[in-house]
């Protein structure tokens, strides 16, 4: 009798496995999701249903939202303002910008490169893609790109990281203002969803990266420190 019960038990157990694999095919079954890697976890096809329809799953959202302590490594070398990989490197004119692709699966938190001074926190918004802008490396996949620019002094002399998402995300929270003092990588803001982060930097500026590198918020360095005359 014990083994009778154990086989109906048995059996249950594998019919209900087989029922959620069919409810949520093409996607992972939540029996095994919390065992495989984010990118898996939740597949790109998957996120971007629940984009459309404005709706997501509360564990995606909670990966998507985490925001972990991290401590800068020591000396002055500029660090990462966000996860992600090195996409571009382009130099124009007397500014170099690195540019750092965030994909869904990345933390959305952004971190100071530098110790130093807000000098200004601008928002840009539709119409920066006519004139210039639309040439920009960073803006040529992104319709109607809505930015926040915040530029900043520091001993390496000004640098600037720009926020940037599309329109159909249109969410950027900037957590300094103007004339705030800001350390080393601190946080200092967040884009919602898909996003560019855009470090700008003297031309001159030696890399520590190269495209195609992944990189960390507030932990890799990326570029060396420069002391102003």
């Amino acid at each position: 009798m014990t083994v009778l019960v154990l086989q109906i038990a048995i059996l249950c157990l594998l019919i209900g496995a087989i029922v959620l694999w069919a409810i949520y095919f093409p996607y992972p079954s939540p029996l095994i999701r919390r065992w495989l890697a984010p990118r898996k976890r939740w597949p790109e096809s998957q996120i971007r249903m629940w984009l459309q329809r404005g709706e997501f799953e509360h564990a995606f959202l909670r990966h998507f939202y985490s925001d972990p302590e991290r401590v800068a490594p020591p000396g002055t070398a500029m660090l990462a303002p966000a996860d992600g990989l090195v996409t571009s490197a382009e130099v124009r004119g007397d500014v170099r910008y690195l540019v750092i692709a965030l994909s869904f699966w990345d933390m959305h938190v952004q971190r100071s490169p530098l110790a130093g001074r807000v000098l200004s926190v601008e928002s840009q918004g539709d119409d920066f893609m006519d004139g210039e802008g639309r040439e920009f490396a960073f803006l040529r996949e992104k319709t109607c790109p809505v930015q926040k620019r915040l530029v900043m002094a520091t001993d390496a002399g000004q640098v600037a990281v720009r926020l940037i998402t599309s329109v159909a995300a249109r969410r950027i929270e900037t957590w300094v203002k103007a004339g705030e003092e800001i350390e080393r990588g601190q946080r200092i803001g967040r884009i919602l969803l898909g996003s560019t982060v855009v470090l700008e930097l003297p031309a001159t500026t030696k890399l520590l990266v190269r495209t195609g590198d992944r990189v960390w918020a507030g932990q890799t360095l990326v570029a060396e420190g420069l002391v102003a005359p």
